[in-house]
């Protein structure tokens, strides 16, 4: 892993987190116990803070950013931050997965219980409440969540991605 301060403030993490060796974490980034930044993922808080629960896996490719003095990006517990997605400026509460590819712009909220779709693109400012799935470009409600969808896939995951960074860590 790469990790650099930035104005003199470095990055702090929680026990037992995977970090891959080409993941990218700067300045005021915050992290709690058992989370994973997984390969060429990219965690910026060097133009405000970044903040981040347990058990939050950021896999592949994923940037997490924020803006200068406006949006700093707040991310809860048990969140799985997919493949290539972009989540920049924000606040995401518990149990939320962000799909492959989504991007979640500055000034959204995507409360607890909630799926961002593969692809999604939320819009500034847009509201996501708790239990619901958005999709599409701009994102929209497309259905609420059944409690089936919530265990079977918001809690598997980041379950399974705590599990896989224990691999690693015993490499």
């Amino acid at each position: 892993m790469y990790s650099l301060a930035v104005n003199g403030i470095s990055p702090r993490y929680g026990k037992d987190c995977f970090f891959a060796e080409n993941a990218t974490i700067v300045g005021d980034v915050e992290m709690g116990d058992e989370c994973s930044v997984w390969f060429h993922a990219v965690i910026r808080g060097d133009v405000h803070f970044i903040r981040m629960g347990h058990r939050v896996n950021v896999q592949d490719g994923a940037v997490i950013h924020c803006t200068y003095q406006k949006f700093p990006t707040e991310i809860g517990n048990e969140v799985s931050i997919g493949h290539n997605a972009i989540v920049h400026g924000c606040k995401i509460h518990d149990k939320v997965l962000i799909g492959m590819g989504a991007i979640v712009m500055d000034g959204c909220v995507v409360e607890s219980n909630s799926i961002i779709a593969a692809g999604a693109v939320l819009t500034q400012h847009t509201h996501v409440p708790s239990g619901t799935i958005y999709a599409g470009v701009p994102a929209r409600k497309v259905k609420d969540i059944s409690q089936e969808l919530i265990s079977g896939e918001i809690e598997r995951i980041a379950e399974n991605y705590t599990m896989y960074a224990s691999w690693f860590r015993n490499l």
